[in-house]
């Protein structure tokens, strides 16, 4: 019997053979979810100067030391200040700190050197030309101090940072407008077969609607990265040898559904061949998608799916999340994989490694469906992982066995 590759030594040859993306520079706006590929310092304090925490009154704060807090909620203790002045946010004047003098500040506004705490409105009698203050304040009380978010040379975000809407707040903040950002990762989705017919089309006798491609698509984009390039190919070598060579020109990666395995109209390995493609490998030791092949061509990765559906999805998961987390430079590309206690009845006892359709939460797992064909799809929407099993182990309800979460759903 043919001895098929682990999956672990398949994946190794295609990290082998991809790297880095290249660098680009991308507005603040668009930068959400990508990868920074330089480390990000502040050339500025955040804020820049001191202001106001709330509405109220600029104080020193020693100037109000003799109001007794006992007798404050009754107020008939208080400390009387001039007012010299009113500063709103966005107002920007240097006024001198006398003793015994107050600003009237609202929120946001500079606080002028000498004033060190801002009293509530609340705790005065409100007044424009003198105030009384009924509560004291401790220095630095209701106020924010230059750099208190952020200092200038602070790190803001360092490279390698998958950049979360809070980063962009950050960067935004000291006034970056555009970042250095690795170029999100372009895929080519090319889905063979002369039964496939275009969603939104009419469906002829003998065709089914294409809906691996929309899957693949779906889930790629949802991670920020990039589809550049879709087509449906019947099965005609130099059609697919046309489209094959389109899609390379079009994307990093290119994956193709279908006609992978040794049937008659299983053209994908002849025309890769004629294309000069190197093959990496053709078959592993899994279940579904045993014929997964993986090819590289003018240094992009070519990626070989079965088109059953279940089944490309299973070796999507496991082979382009890893390409990604490498091409993209960070780890939350790649899935989760972990354990967990089995809590449904599983009976078969495989062959191959085989990857089982599954729901895991808390520590758990369950098996939502007793139908595990791989062209069926439908109960795909109750599950979030897969049961990783070894070949020829029966596993029953209470065994721990390997999961792998599901990005693609």
């Amino acid at each position: 019997m043919e001895k098929l590759l682990e999956i672990e030594d398949c994946l190794a040859m295609l990290l082998e053979r991809v790297g880095l993306q290249e660098v680009q520079e991308v507005s603040l706006a668009e930068a959400c979810g990508m990868v920074l590929a330089e480390t990000v310092c502040a050339d500025i304090n955040v804020p820049p100067f001191q202001r106001s925490a709330m509405d109220g009154y600029a104080v020193c704060a020693a100037d109000l030391e003799r109001i007794a807090e006992a007798d404050s909620a009754e107020r008939d203790s208080f400390v009387e200040l001039r007012v010299k002045g009113r500063l709103l946010a966005g107002d920007y004047e240097e006024i001198p700190y006398e003793k015994g003098t107050a600003v009237r500040v609202m929120t946001g506004a500079f606080v002028p050197e000498g004033y060190d705490a801002v009293v509530r409105q609340e705790d005065t009698d409100y007044g424009e030309e003198t105030v009384k203050v009924f509560a004291p304040v401790k220095p630095f009380q209701n106020y924010c101090k230059a750099g208190e978010d952020i200092r200038l040379g602070d790190v803001a975000a360092e490279r390698g940072t998958r950049l979360s809407p809070v980063h962009i707040g950050l960067l935004a903040e000291i006034g970056r407008a555009k970042v250095s950002v690795y170029r999100p990762v372009r895929v080519a989705i090319l889905c063979t077969g002369s039964e496939l017919a275009r969603v939104g089309e009419p469906l002829g006798k003998g065709r089914i609607y294409n809906n691996i491609s929309y899957i693949l698509e779906a889930a790629i984009r949802r991670e920020g990265l990039q589809v550049s390039y879709t087509q449906l190919c019947a099965d005609q070598e130099a059609l697919l040898a046309d489209k094959l060579t389109e899609a390379l020109e079009a994307a990093d990666i290119v994956i193709t559904t279908g006609a992978v395995s040794v049937g008659e109209k299983d053209i994908v390995p002849a025309v890769l061949q004629s294309l000069g493609a190197e093959i990496l490998f053709r078959r592993a030791c899994i279940q579904p998608g045993t014929p997964t092949t993986a090819s590289v061509k003018d240094g992009k990765v070519i990626l070989s799916l079965s088109g059953n559906p279940y089944a490309a999805l299973v070796n999507f998961e496991i082979y382009f999340w890893s390409l990604a987390a490498k091409m993209m430079g960070h780890e939350s590309f790649d899935t989760v994989k972990t354990t967990a206690v089995l809590q449904s009845p599983y009976g078969k006892v495989n062959r191959m490694r085989r990857f089982i359709r599954a729901r895991a939460a808390d520590g758990q797992v369950y098996l939502p469906s007793a139908v595990h064909a791989s062209s069926v799809i439908h109960n795909m929407t109750e599950c979030n992982c897969f049961i990783d099993l070894e070949p020829g182990r029966a596993i029953l309800v209470g065994d721990e066995v390997r999961i792998r979460y599901i990005k693609g759903v």
